[in-house]
């Protein structure tokens, strides 16, 4: 590698990583799922766990106040990792997909009306797919698609036609299955210049990739933080305050209220409004350590990582598995991110990933939460590896020699 980046020392720093199976090396190449946990996230979740957890924003002592002030640390370090102008149009939620909800039944219910569209693509995941089918269903609306090519790329050709009123354009900038990257601001200048809001799935961006929320020039980004070195019950809604602000709220309870009569509530402001309940405090502070680990090594760096990763993992599995090997998605490596959804000519995808899992290399079969675009490409189901900082050349080739072992264990 020519990075920076020394992926033997991050290695170390992940406790999980560190353990055999099957006499053999753990690999793991599914953090397109969820990725592992450095032990700086983990200790400060136990830190706070230890040391500072109380319920934030109502209490007044000592402790209250140190929660409190994790919290919105974290708040404050998510902004400046995506370039987001205001701190306060940081929205933790569960996850991504509770994201994709909370501006489909907030922003949705309020703005789109019967005979309106909203446009989609056949890359998306179902989570950026079912909550507009949901909408659709109550209102009224049409979904569009944009197509996507053999060689895996979005087909922009009628994007004119498919724009033509449409209210909503809701992407991915990253395929999770393709891993296909989107061209964010040129679509986003397309949708807007139709008149369209735009909502981006940077769910699979924006821990690989630098990320400016601005320089996109969407009105929405969601993210999870389990994909990007942190825990799992935690995501994060961008939004543009002005959109915010005009929001209704989408979950009501304690938190997100000024004043509560018998006759009605009256909305805290942004983002407290969409913070319903008590929020996942320890794992907000587990975001924000995995932020400052992702910081400390670069995105730039991590990116570039990436790619030659990629590059030598598209050209020695071509190479050592041979033409039974069927690898979707964009050829050129600065095209795509570390997601490689592979075929074995005869075999499931499964049954690849059983015999890979005897060779202690994790992936993922499956359909991977998006139906369309697998039915685009003809199959139901394929064997995904996915890569992150942790990996490197030695994990691509106990790949190819786990594909290879199952290839001819098929008699291919």
């Amino acid at each position: 590698m020519s990075t920076d980046i020394d992926v033997a020392a991050i290695r170390a720093d992940f406790p999980i990583l560190n353990q055999e199976q099957n006499d053999r090396r753990l690999v793991f190449l599914d953090s397109a799922a969820s990725s592992q946990h450095p032990r700086q996230v983990l200790d400060a979740m136990n830190e706070i766990y230890e040391t500072s957890y109380a319920n934030v924003h109502r209490g007044v002592y000592q402790l209250a106040e140190r929660a409190t002030n994790g919290y919105e640390g974290a708040r404050s370090k998510v902004a400046a990792f995506i370039g987001a102008p205001d701190t306060n149009e940081v929205i933790f939620t569960k996850n991504a997909t509770e994201a994709v909800n909370l501006v489909a039944f907030s922003w949705g219910r309020a703005n789109l009306k019967a005979g309106d569209a909203v446009v989609l693509t056949l890359m998306e995941h179902h989570a950026n797919i079912v909550p507009w089918q949901m909408l659709a269903a109550e209102i009224g609306f049409e979904i569009r698609w944009i197509g996507v090519t053999d060689d895996g790329h979005l087909d922009l050709s009628d994007l004119d036609l498919l724009l033509d009123g449409a209210k909503l354009v809701s992407f991915t900038a990253m395929s999770n299955v393709l891993g296909t990257l989107v061209d964010v601001p040129r679509l986003a200048a397309a949708a807007k210049a139709a008149g369209a809001t735009v909502l981006v799935d940077a769910c699979q961006s924006v821990p690989h990739l630098p990320t400016n929320v601005e320089e996109m020039g969407a009105d929405f980004v969601v993210f999870s933080g389990h994909k990007m070195l942190g825990p799992s019950g935690i995501g994060v809604l961008w939004g543009r305050m002005e959109l915010l602000n005009e929001m209704p709220p989408f979950l009501g309870g304690g938190g997100m209220i000024v004043n509560v009569t018998t006759e009605g509530f009256t909305a805290d402001a942004v983002p407290a409004k969409f913070e319903a309940g008590t929020p996942p405090i320890a794992e907000a502070v587990g975001l924000g350590a995995a932020v400052d680990y992702l910081s400390n090594i670069g995105m730039e760096n991590v990116r570039q990582h990436e790619v030659e990763l990629t590059a030598y993992a598209l050209r020695t599995l071509t190479e050592r598995v041979g033409p039974s090997l069927t690898i979707l998605g964009p050829s050129e490596p600065s095209e795509r991110g570390g997601v490689l959804s592979l075929s074995l000519d005869g075999v499931h995808a499964h049954d690849i990933s059983q015999i890979l899992d005897e060779h202690a290399v994790c992936i993922r079969p499956g359909h991977h939460c998006a139906k369309p675009l697998m039915r685009r490409f003809d199959t139901n189901a394929t064997a995904r590896a996915s890569f992150y900082i942790y990996n490197d050349n030695d994990d691509v080739d106990a790949l190819a020699d786990a594909l290879i072992a199952a290839r001819d264990f098929f008699a291919l």
